[in-house]
């Protein structure tokens, strides 16, 4: 999967937020590994935010940020396992306009190779909303490294070839 050094690098904006009980900004290590990456990468941090497991505080959140012109994608981190807390997938689906059922595939198979079989507790998955991308990964920091290493840094960046998300951002609007 080629990165083309004779197109231009594209910077977008993006937001991360983690749903956790638990998780502050003293301790989320996901999200501090999420910035990492994505400013390393050359991408703006236009938002960060901690919020419960709650399906309002996560809805609302999403649809402020998917509102907002200068986010182009958010991240969220945690959330997408099986227990009665975890409903960051079903949050996804109130704000979504389309699935991309090919990320969670995606990103279960490349967790398999780190943690096996574990990987099925996961519902990891993305769509778009509204011209945003969301990408829902779970919240251990080996998920969030396999995501972004494996899927999102070269997703997000314009040089990629065969193609990227960041060249379809002018057109998701279209009717």
């Amino acid at each position: 999967m080629p990165i083309d050094e004779s197109r231009e690098f594209k910077p977008i904006g993006i937001a991360v937020l983690t749903v956790s009980d638990t998780r502050t900004p003293e301790d989320d290590t996901s999200g501090d590994i999420l910035v990492e990456r994505l400013t390393d990468a050359g991408h703006r941090l236009t938002d960060r935010a901690i919020v419960h497991d709650d399906m309002d505080s996560i809805v609302s959140r999403l649809h402020a940020w998917i509102e907002d012109e200068t986010v182009d994608c958010i991240i969220t981190t945690g959330g997408t396992g099986v227990t009665g807390r975890d409903i960051t997938p079903e949050a996804l689906e109130r704000v979504q306009e389309k699935p991309i059922p090919g990320f969670g595939e995606l990103f279960r198979m490349l967790s398999y190779e780190s943690i096996g079989t574990s990987t099925v507790q996961s519902r990891a998955c993305a769509c778009l909303a509204h011209g945003t991308f969301i990408f829902a990964l779970p919240g251990s920091n080996g998920a969030v490294k396999d995501g972004w290493d494996g899927i999102l840094a070269t997703q997000l960046d314009s040089r990629h070839r065969p193609c990227n998300f960041v060249e379809l951002m002018p057109r998701l609007r279209e009717r």
